[in-house]
């Protein structure tokens, strides 16, 4: 239990970054949506990039993203049909963002690193990609459904850049390529501008703590899918793998585990304010599951990961 009250104590700081957007919003007037716009198309596919060209490729590794990517879809629409049921406002097409991916990055990294140290880091980060595809393809496309015809939504997604820096990052990498010295220092500081501005905008979202919880349905079935359906997901593959297809080991379960157990993606706030489709029950329900996984993420870390 000492690793999960030290994971405990680094999570802390996560929430005053929450915490100081809340206070930028509510008090300085600042832009949720600009700053969203910058996080999907600069930051974002950034951060894909210079971590697709750090990690070592093999067949094996590039297939590591599609594998996340294919549990994110399967998760994604099975709970849509069960929104499209249950919830009958706009909301409902954000639900595949809420359940289908995670917080990945501005939570799962500093997790991952404290965790796994320096090489399961890399190994994570690559996992992780499939959540961020997700989210920049399929996630997105469902979530403008809810508010554009199928051209507008898919051309909104052929402009997303995060999927083409993933495709130019993997080539590049290929063929022998690597980031130059002298921009390092560039793509580091983005990673952090990355994470400060993540989880900034969840708080953002929210002018008062009141009625977080917003549509009860909704919250309800998107804590369902993201901590009930996910891990008991990531828990099958890890069973079905090690006990029968025998293609990866301990430290892939153990990643996708990790990515499984995650609060909602901040950029499920991101889209949802960029659509302007549930902005504010998407920050709720971000924000709630964000509070949930200060306790959930130690418990389960200490149950499950040895």
């Amino acid at each position: 239990m000492a690793a999960a009250f030290a994971l405990f104590m680094k999570l802390i700081p996560l929430y005053v970054t929450v915490l100081l957007g809340w206070v930028a919003g509510r008090y300085l007037e600042a832009s949720g949506k600009h700053i969203a716009g910058i996080m999907l198309y600069i930051m974002t596919p950034s951060v894909v990039f210079s971590g697709v060209m750090a990690a070592p490729l093999s067949a094996e590794v590039i297939l590591l993203p599609f594998l996340t990517f294919a549990m994110c879809c399967a998760i994604a629409f099975t709970h849509l049909g069960v929104a499209r049921r249950l919830i009958t406002d706009e909301s409902a097409s954000i639900i595949p963002l809420s359940v289908g991916t995670g917080n990945t990055g501005y939570f799962g990294i500093p997790v991952a690193l404290l965790l796994f140290g320096q090489e399961g880091l890399a190994l994570y980060i690559v996992c992780m990609l499939g959540t961020t595809l997700f989210e920049n393809s399929v996630g997105f496309y469902l979530a403008a459904r809810g508010r554009y015809s199928l051209k507008d939504a898919l051309v909104r997604v052929a402009r997303l850049p995060s999927v083409y820096a993933f495709v130019l990052a993997v080539t590049l990498n290929l063929s022998g390529f690597s980031i130059p010295d002298v921009f390092t220092p560039l793509f580091d500081n983005l990673r952090g501008a990355y994470s400060i501005l993540g989880m900034m905008i969840i708080g953002m979202g929210i002018l008062s703590f009141r009625g977080l919880a917003g549509n009860l349905r909704f919250t309800g079935l998107a804590f369902f899918g993201k901590f009930v359906s996910w891990p008991l997901a990531a828990m099958a593959f890890w069973w079905l793998d090690a006990n029968i297809f025998g293609l990866y080991n301990l430290a892939v379960y153990q990643a996708i585990f990790l990515i499984s157990i995650t609060p909602i993606a901040a950029n499920t706030v991101v889209i949802a304010t960029l659509l302007d489709t549930a902005p504010k029950q998407a920050a709720g329900t971000a924000l709630l599951s964000t509070l949930f996984a200060l306790a959930f993420i130690p418990l389960m870390v200490a149950l499950v990961i040895p």
